[in-house]
């Protein structure tokens, strides 16, 4: 009896053990399916995730596009109404050059003086202003010498002669004055 009970206890553990296994396998095999389930969860939100940063990237692909094309546009544009401004002042050349002129030619003076002031006003409404150069001072960075004279009158470089105008464009420079300047007489000569 005491073999049949020791027999009986061995079976008993070996149950226990096989049922502990069984346990242990079934609580596995169901930890695998949550990690299954999470991995398959993990996947579908990687590819929603990577569908979104496609179409923010493509959405920006074509916001550049866009922002480069309006670029192109304005700056194709941007002079357009300037350049209207234009035509009408070539128009009054071509009547003033077709019209035949008196003798004198004073009527056809005044009218490009007139032609002249509308040019000279368009140019002052798109910002650009002519640079005042006869009798002032020298300044290297609105004024290009081109010739140069001795004075004793004069105590500092001034302007003597403006060959051509120069402009500002909004207080930038568009285009230097070309002078001639007076400068003081060197001492010792």
């Amino acid at each position: 009896m005491k073999d049949q009970m020791k027999t009986q206890e061995t079976e008993e553990k070996k149950v226990k053990k096989e049922k502990s296994l069984e346990e242990k396998i079934e609580e596995l095999k169901k930890k695998l399916s949550e990690k299954r389930k999470e991995i398959r969860q993990l996947k579908k939100e990687k590819e929603e995730l990577n569908d979104k940063y496609l179409r923010k990237l493509a959405e920006f692909d074509n916001l550049r596009k866009r922002l480069e094309r309006e670029k192109s546009e304005y700056y194709q544009y941007a002079l357009s109404e300037f350049l209207k401004e234009l035509l009408n002042v070539v128009d009054n050349f071509e009547r003033a050059l077709s019209n035949p002129s008196p003798e004198n030619g004073e009527g056809f003076r005044r009218g490009v003086e007139l032609i002249y002031k509308q040019l000279l006003d368009i140019l002052l409404k798109a910002g650009v202003k002519p640079i005042e150069a006869k009798n002032k001072e020298f300044d290297p960075r609105y004024h290009q010498a081109l010739d140069k004279e001795e004075s004793d009158e004069v105590e500092s470089p001034i302007i003597g002669e403006e060959f051509q105008k120069g402009y500002l464009l909004f207080n930038r420079l568009l285009r230097p004055a070309l002078v001639k300047v007076i400068i003081p007489k060197k001492k010792g000569k």
